[in-house]
C-alpha cells in the first residue's frame, strides 16, 4: 500500500523517480535489519522453549515464570496443563507454557 502512494507522490520539476526508489530500498533495508536483529532471534528462542516443554518428563525439577519451584507428577497434554508437586502432599496445576526452565539436578 505505502509503496503505491509513494509512487503516485506528485514529484517537481527537478526531482527524478530515483528519490522515491532509493526510499522503498531503504524501507526494504530497515524492515531486513529489523528481521535478523530482533524477530528471528526472538523465534528461535521460542522453538528451543517449546522443545525444552515437550521434552519434559515426570520426575523432572522446574522453575515456572512465576518463580515456584516444583516437581512434575504429570501433564494433561490435550488441555497443556502440567502438575506440579511443590511441597508434601501439595499439587499445582499450571500451563505448561508457564515452565520457565529445567533445574539441572545436583
Amino acid at each position: 500500500m505505502l509503496f503505491f502512494i509513494l509512487l503516485m507522490a506528485p514529484q517537481t520539476e527537478g526531482q527524478s523517480g530515483g528519490g522515491t526508489s532509493m526510499m522503498l530500498i531503504m524501507m526494504v533495508a530497515i524492515f531486513a535489519i529489523m528481521y535478523f536483529l530482533m524477530i528471528r532471534p526472538q523465534q528461535k528462542k521460542q522453538k528451543q522453549h517449546q522443545q525444552m516443554i515437550a521434552a519434559l518428563q515426570k520426575g523432572d525439577k522446574v522453575v515456572t515464570a512465576g518463580g515456584i519451584y516444583g516437581v512434575i507428577q504429570g501433564a494433561r497434554e490435550k488441555d497443556g496443563v502440567t502438575i506440579l508437586k511443590v511441597a508434601d502432599n501439595v499439587k499445582i496445576e499450571i500451563s505448561s507454557s508457564s515452565i520457565a526452565r529445567k533445574v539441572e539436578q545436583e
